[in-house]
């Protein structure tokens, strides 16, 4: 149901969270999303497998209206930001544990080599970069 927004999306282990979403890039990111809008919509209202992602930063996770989210997503606390969006896109089963998002995240092997992390951090912030423009 949750699958990409509750990304979600998630998960800048390499970068750091705040300089690699100031260097994300909204056109890259534009590629990203079509792995999330699978689920997700930009329209108020129109939700989805996940739930509209229309006025995502500053928003308290589990409060979409309309959409079914998992106990999880409703008692986490989270405010969408660029820093928590990074986190949860990169691994939302570990960002918020029994969350229903099927999406397992942006994120590099655990062996995997600084710049495959890097690359992944860098798809994250391009992905937040294109939310940014596109959510509001």
């Amino acid at each position: 149901m949750n699958t990409l927004f509750s990304a979600g999306a998630a998960c800048l282990i390499a970068l750091g969270a705040t300089n690699a979403n100031a260097d994300g890039d909204a056109v890259k990111g534009a590629k990203v999303f079509k792995k999330c809008k699978v689920c997700h919509s930009f329209e108020p209202g129109k939700n989805g497998q996940g739930p509209s992602l229309h006025g995502l930063f500053g928003s308290t996770a589990g409060t979409t209206e309309g959409f079914k989210f998992s106990k999880a997503m409703k008692e986490s606390g989270i405010v969408w930001n660029e820093e928590t969006l990074d986190a949860y896109i990169e691994n939302p089963k570990v960002n918020i544990p029994k969350n229903k998002m099927a999406f397992p995240g942006i994120k590099a092997r655990k062996n995997a080599d600084d710049a495959k992390k890097a690359k992944k951090a860098k798809q994250r912030a391009d992905l937040i970069a294109y939310l940014k423009e596109n959510t509001k």
